[in-house]
């Protein structure tokens, strides 16, 4: 997984893995969810990001099973 901040556009992109994307879905104005071949999620694009999350305070946890 690879989150990516883009202070210019104010944009986040979270790559939940690495695959081809087919399709990109507009959940609303700011907010895109791309899509591989067989309709998995494979990554978040979120626009206007300092508005819709806490950039700032973004953590990432592994937990053990």
């Amino acid at each position: 997984m690879t989150i990516k901040y883009f202070q210019q556009t104010d944009t986040l992109h979270i790559e939940l893995r690495s695959a081809e994307v087919k399709e990109t879905r507009d959940l609303d104005e700011n907010m895109q969810i791309d899509m591989d071949a067989s309709g998995q999620l494979c990554g978040i694009t979120i626009e206007h990001a300092r508005d819709r999350v806490d950039i700032p305070r973004l953590s990432f946890e592994q937990v053990a099973a």
